[in-house]
C-alpha cells in the first residue's frame, strides 16, 4: 500500500449509523472515499446501481466468486454481499482513505488477507437505540428487524477483534473519534 494511501474497514451491526457517520466524514475530507460493494439484495428507494451498490443476480455475483473478482464476499441475511478488488486497491494506490464499509464477516476476512487496514467497529449505544433506528428506517419488515437484531448481537460479541471500538451515541462525536484515527493511522504511515 503507498505511504499516504489506506484502507479502512468500518463494520457495525445493521442500523448503528455506518452510512450516516461516513456520509459526515466525507463531507469534510478530501482524502476520503468509499468503496462501492456489489449485492443480490433489491435496491431500496433512492439507490442507484453503481452509486450506493452493484446490483447483482445470484448468478452474477457468483461468476465474480469463480472468478476471485471480491475482496472478500459473505451471505448476510439470504443475500450475498461482497467487496469488488480491483477498485479499493488502485484507489489505496492513489493515496485515498479508502472506507470499506462492510459486514463483520467479511471485515474478518479483510483483516486477515490485509493486517496492514485499520479496522473501526462502529458500536450501537445499546441495542434498544439499534432496534429503534431499524424501525425508523422503515424498509424491514417486523421479521427482518428481529433478525437484524439476532445478528446484531453476534456482532458485538467480535467486536475486540478491531482495531478500534467507536459508540456511536452522538452523530458529531463519533465522526470525531473516527477523524482522530485517520489522523494518527496516517501519522504512524508517514513517521
Amino acid at each position: 500500500m503507498s505511504k499516504n494511501g489506506m484502507m479502512v474497514i468500518l463494520s457495525a451491526p445493521s442500523g448503528a449509523g455506518k452510512d450516516t457517520v461516513f456520509k459526515e466524514i466525507s463531507r469534510t475530507r478530501s482524502d476520503v472515499c468509499e468503496s462501492i460493494s456489489a449485492t443480490t439484495r433489491e435496491p431500496r428507494a433512492g439507490e442507484t446501481d453503481g452509486v450506493n451498490y452493484y446490483f447483482l443476480t445470484q448468478s452474477e455475483f457468483e461468476k465474480k466468486i469463480e472468478n476471485n473478482e471480491f475482496l472478500e464476499y459473505a451471505s448476510y441475511n439470504n443475500c450475498y454481499y461482497g467487496t469488488p478488488a480491483s477498485t479499493v486497491l488502485k484507489l489505496v494506490e492513489e493515496g485515498k482513505i479508502c472506507f470499506l464499509i462492510i459486514e463483520r464477516k467479511g471485515a474478518q476476512k479483510i483483516m486477515k488477507s490485509y493486517p496492514e487496514a485499520v479496522s473501526i467497529f462502529l458500536m450501537p449505544p445499546d441495542m434498544e437505540t439499534l432496534e429503534k433506528r431499524l424501525k425508523k428506517r422503515n424498509t424491514d419488515s417486523e421479521e427482518a428487524i428481529i433478525s437484524r437484531l439476532k445478528i446484531a448481537e453476534e456482532e458485538i460479541k467480535s467486536a475486540s477483534e478491531f482495531d478500534y471500538i467507536v459508540i456511536n451515541n452522538e452523530l458529531e462525536k463519533a465522526v470525531d473519534e473516527i477523524n482522530e484515527i485517520l489522523s494518527t493511522e496516517l501519522r504512524k504511515r508517514n513517521a
